[in-house]
């Protein structure tokens, strides 16, 4: 058995989404371990005005293949963009591109897709199934290709309790769903929509579903492998660790409540909040088209899933999640927070509505209009109304728990020599939650907000400020209403000059034995 960069060693590897998050982790993965590469073709649509090489030349300039940059000086050389829309027509390669493809890929990686959850049905067909469909029919063409790995999610099938490494039948025919888009006009998808998703949470999980199935339908020969990650989040070691490039899923949340913006949110604390770090996702990916390009013969079967998830051997909890956020920003704040950290889940609606109307809305009516006051444009209620949004997506996911089966992952490790092992770890049992979380919070702050660690004292002194604000506001209101409130009773006027009466006396005892030492 060859390792896995030898098997990768004069290669020509073709990336979709290379210019997403995953996509990114995965090209600069492939060039810094694996050196011998031939070359990565990347496939780009021109965006903005800039050429796809534009945009790739812009891309590796980033943090993320500094690594890469010092290890390898010359890797971007190797790095091929091609021109390519995946929802237009044979994904919009010129007749040259789709014969250089033919003629030299060996290996597939398609990461390519919409991940926002509420995308309209039409528009999420285009991108997550028949752009599958196209990549599929082009791969069909490869003369030389040896693995076609796709991407899925490990919520495709988020409508079972318990997942099998296996493809289920969707509830609807592709094939009929994507003839039926094509006559239908948009208000008439938006009306079918619910009934089409039926139990799954959005069109997202629907599609991805859909995908894998037209994966095993299509795939005919060859050999293909599908990924299944659950929640990605920041690096856990590769290329360093925390490092994440934007504000998906948890991202946007960690910040929020980081800032002191979102102070009550939809969750089970006892619900398993299944993240798992890009890297590992990246080194099972690179794996498992290593295992089925290599061990043609061994292999079992051609189409292997691979649920990459964490909460079936290394579980950590929303509750969990909650006190390393907090933890974590009361030790390392955010530059100019709006309040203190302090997010709490709330597994009660009508609790969770409360508190989010008191610690949300009316803060924000209230800053807004100080804003107004001051001659300041009004910002915080737009900000609270898109936090709300993003939090409705994300309460399916915060208030559930699934159970995965992880048989084909423990499989493939057992399949990796001790070097891969170390080279290629995927292991998530290895994985110390506290501290990925405290990189994790610590990966928004510098590459996503893009703040200085210098910049941390001064943090710290703005959040005792906040802290000192809370506790005289506190105080003043407490006093205020006590005051309305002796005011109408003997009784509390009574207690009130009793508790008064004891903290002059503690006072007094306390001076007196300070004097006598």
């Amino acid at each position: 058995m060859v390792n896995i960069p030898e098997y990768y060693a004069g290669k020509n590897v073709l990336i979709t989404g290379a210019t997403g998050f995953m996509g990114k982790v995965l090209l600069e993965k492939l060039l810094r371990s694996c050196p011998e590469v031939e070359a990565v073709y990347v496939m780009v649509r021109s965006k903005a005005g800039q050429s796809p090489q534009t945009r790739i030349t812009e891309m590796i300039n980033c943090k993320l293949f500094e690594r890469v940059q010092e290890e390898q000086p010359d890797f971007a050389k190797k790095i091929i963009a091609v021109n390519s829309d995946l929802i237009l027509p044979e994904l919009d390669l010129s007749k040259e591109d789709q014969s250089i493809l033919a003629e030299k890929i060996n290996i597939v990686f398609h990461c390519a897709a919409t991940i926002r959850f509420n995308e309209p049905l039409k528009d999420a067909m285009q991108l997550n199934v028949l752009a599958t469909q196209k990549m599929l029919a082009l791969a069909h063409r490869m003369k030389h290709l040896e693995v076609f790995i796709h991407v899925s999610t490990a919520y495709a099938n988020c409508d079972r309790e318990l997942i099998e490494e296996i493809v289920y039948p969707p509830p609807v025919d592709y094939h009929k769903l994507i003839d039926s888009l094509d006559w239908m006009d948009d208000e008439l998808v938006s009306a079918l929509t619910p009934k089409l998703i039926g139990e799954r949470p959005n069109t997202y999980t629907f599609t991805k579903a859909l995908a894998e199935y037209l994966v095993q339908q299509e795939a005919g020969d060859l050999n293909v492998g599908i990924i299944r990650p659950s929640i990605v989040g920041a690096s856990w070691k590769e290329p360093f660790p925390g490092w994440i490039d934007n504000f998906n899923g948890p991202s946007g949340i960690f910040i929020a409540a980081g800032k002191g913006i979102l102070r009550t949110m939809r969750a089970s604390n006892d619900a398993v909040a299944d993240l798992v770090p890009v890297d590992v996702v990246i080194n099972a990916t690179l794996t498992a088209a290593w295992y089925s390009g290599s061990q043609t013969l061994s292999r079992p079967k051609n189409l292997l899933v691979y649920n990459c998830t964490t909460g079936g051997v290394n579980p950590f909890r929303w509750g969990e999640v909650e006190n390393c956020i907090n933890m974590t920003f009361k030790t390392n704040p955010l530059e100019q927070a709006f309040r203190r950290p302090n997010v709490n889940l709330r597994s009660n609606p009508f609790t969770n509505q409360y508190w989010t109307t008191v610690s949300h809305t009316l803060p924000a009516l209230l800053y807004d209009g100080y804003l107004r006051l001051t001659g300041h444009k009004p910002w915080m209620m737009k900000t609270i109304t898109r936090l709300h949004k993003a939090m409705m997506v994300l309460e399916y996911f915060t208030s559930h728990s699934w159970m995965w089966n992880n048989d084909n992952m423990t499989m493939l490790m057992a399949q990796l020599s001790p070097q891969d092992k170390k080279v290629f770890n995927f292991d998530v049992r290895q994985l110390h939650w506290a501290e990925y979380m405290e990189n994790y919070c610590m990966g928004t702050k510098k590459y996503v907000l893009n703040e200085e660690l210098s910049g941390l004292p001064a943090a710290r002194k703005h959040l005792n400020k906040l802290r000192n604000i809370r506790y005289t506001f506190n105080t003043i209101l407490v006093v205020f209403i006590w005051r309305i409130f002796i005011a109408r009773s003997q009784m509390a006027r009574n207690i009130w000059y009793f508790v008064v009466s004891l903290c002059f006396k503690f006072l007094s005892y306390f001076r007196a034995s300070s004097t006598m030492r």
